[in-house]
C-alpha cells in the first residue's frame, strides 16, 4: 500500500473544505435544529460530482476509487456528519447497488440523474420488525402478469421522503429464505407507493430518516435489478461496501471532535495553563490521535482490498465496527475536555457526540459486525 496522500485526493479534501465553509457551517445548528433536510445542497454537490463519486464517467459519474470516496465522506462529516450520512446512503447504497446489479438499460435510465445531484437515492432493506434480522422481512411482492404487485413498508430510510428513487428488497419466497427475496428500483410517484412517518432523532437530523410504504403498488418486472430471489445476497455485497461508507463518516467525526478538543485545550487556561498541559488532558489527546490513525490505516485497507478486486467482508466488517466504536469514544472524550461548554450547543462538540452513536447501528450493529467477523475467521 502507498501511504501517501494523492493529488487527487488533496484537491477533493481542499474543495470539499471550501464548500462546507460557505454551504454547510453557517446553516448546519439551524439544520439540526429544526431537523431539515436540505435537498438543495445535494444538488449543489451533484454540480461538483459528489453524488456519483463511485460511478463511472460513461453514466455522468466522477470515476473516483474508494481512496477518494473516504476523503469525500470524511471530509463533509468533519463539518456536518449529518450531511456525510446522506451523501454515504446516496452514493454507497441506492446508486451503488443499481451500478453493480442493474443491467445496462437500468444504469443509462437512472445513474446520470443520480450522479448529477438531479435526484437523490433511498435504499430500503430494514422493516419495523426486523433490523438485524433482514431476512424475516415480511414485505411482499406477488407477481402479476408483467408486474409484481408489493405490499408492506420499510422503517429506517435514508431519504424516505425527498429520494427520487428507491432501491428496496422485498420477499418473492419463502420467509428466512435467503434466495427468497428480489431487489426493484421504484421511482418516485408510482401509485402505491408512499412515504410514512419522519423519524424524530437525537442525532444526525439533517439526515431524513422516514418509512417506505407500499400499498398494491405495481412495479413492471423491467424494475427489478438483477434477477428474481438475488436482493438479500446483493444486499449484503452492497453493504461490504456501504461499510466503508459508515466507518469513513465515523472516521470524519473522530477528526472534527478530536480537532475541536485539541484547538479548546491549547487555548483554555486553568490554574495559570493551558489545559493541554496537564497530562490527564494530554494522554485523552494522545489516545484520540492513535486511534484516529488506526480506523484509517483500516479503512483505507479496506479501500486497497476493494480495488484489487478481493472480497472485503471481513476487512470491511472490521474497519466498520473499530471505526464507529472508536468515534463514540473520542466524541466523548472530546465533550468531557470541552467540560461544561461541551454540553452546549456553542460549541461543535455536543453536535459530534449525538450524531456518533448511528455509526454503531446504521449498516449493521456492532453486534453484527462481530457476528460477521467470528464467521469469517472460523471458516
Amino acid at each position: 500500500m502507498n501511504f501517501e496522500m494523492s493529488e487527487t485526493r488533496r484537491a477533493i479534501a481542499h474543495s470539499i473544505r471550501e464548500f462546507s465553509k460557505k454551504h454547510i457551517k453557517p446553516f448546519m445548528m439551524d439544520w439540526d435544529e429544526n431537523q431539515t433536510f436540505p435537498e438543495d445542497l445535494f444538488h449543489q454537490l451533484g454540480e461538483m460530482g459528489y453524488m456519483g463519486v463511485l460511478v463511472p464517467e460513461e453514466y455522468g459519474g466522477s470515476g473516483m476509487d474508494y481512496h477518494e470516496y473516504i476523503t469525500v465522506i470524511e471530509e463533509i462529516s468533519k463539518v456536518d456528519s449529518s450531511i456525510g450520512l446522506s451523501l454515504a446512503a446516496h452514493n454507497s447504497l441506492c446508486t451503488n447497488h443499481i451500478l453493480e446489479f442493474g443491467n445496462e438499460e437500468q444504469k443509462q435510465k437512472w445513474l446520470p440523474k443520480l450522479a448529477h445531484g438531479e435526484w437523490i437515492g433511498a435504499w430500503g432493506l430494514t422493516e419495523h420488525n426486523t433490523g438485524s434480522d433482514a431476512g424475516g422481512m415480511s414485505t411482499t411482492a406477488v407477481k402479476d402478469g408483467d408486474y409484481y404487485i408489493i405490499n408492506g413498508a420499510k422503517n429506517f430510510i435514508t431519504h424516505g421522503i425527498s429520494g427520487n428513487i428507491a432501491v428496496v428488497i422485498v420477499r418473492t419466497g419463502e420467509k428466512g429464505d435467503s434466495r427468497g427475496m428480489t431487489a426493484f428500483a421504484i421511482e418516485k410517484g408510482t401509485p402505491g407507493f408512499s412515504s410514512g412517518k419522519k423519524e424524530d432523532k437525537m442525532g444526525m437530523r439533517a439526515s431524513e430518516t422516514a418509512e417506505l410504504i407500499f400499498d398494491n403498488c405495481r412495479v413492471h418486472k423491467d424494475n427489478i435489478l438483477g434477477e428474481v430471489g438475488e436482493g438479500f445476497i446483493q444486499s449484503m455485497k452492497v453493504l461490504d461496501g456501504g461499510r466503508i461508507s459508515i466507518g469513513a463518516l465515523s472516521l470524519g467525526i473522530s477528526k472534527g471532535s478530536y480537532e475541536a478538543a485539541l484547538k479548546y485545550a491549547q487555548e483554555r487556561e486553568q490554574f495559570g495553563k493551558s489545559i493541554s498541559k496537564f497530562q490527564a488532558i494530554g494522554f485523552k489527546l494522545a489516545d484520540m490521535a492513535t486511534e484516529i490513525e488506526a480506523s484509517e490505516l483500516l479503512l483505507h485497507k479496506a479501500a486497497h482490498d476493494k480495488a484489487k478486486g478481493e472480497k472485503i467482508t471481513q476487512i470491511g466488517a472490521m474497519a466498520k465496527m473499530y471505526s464507529s466504536e472508536v468515534c463514540v469514544k473520542i466524541a466523548n472524550e472530546a465533550l468531557q475536555i470541552h467540560g461544561g461548554y461541551g454540553y452546549t450547543k456553542d460549541f461543535p462538540v455536543e453536535k459530534f457526540y449525538r450524531d456518533a452513536k448511528l455509526c454503531t447501528i446504521g449498516e449493521g450493529t456492532t453486534e453484527i459486525q462481530k457476528l460477521v467477523i467470528s464467521r469469517n475467521l472460523l471458516k
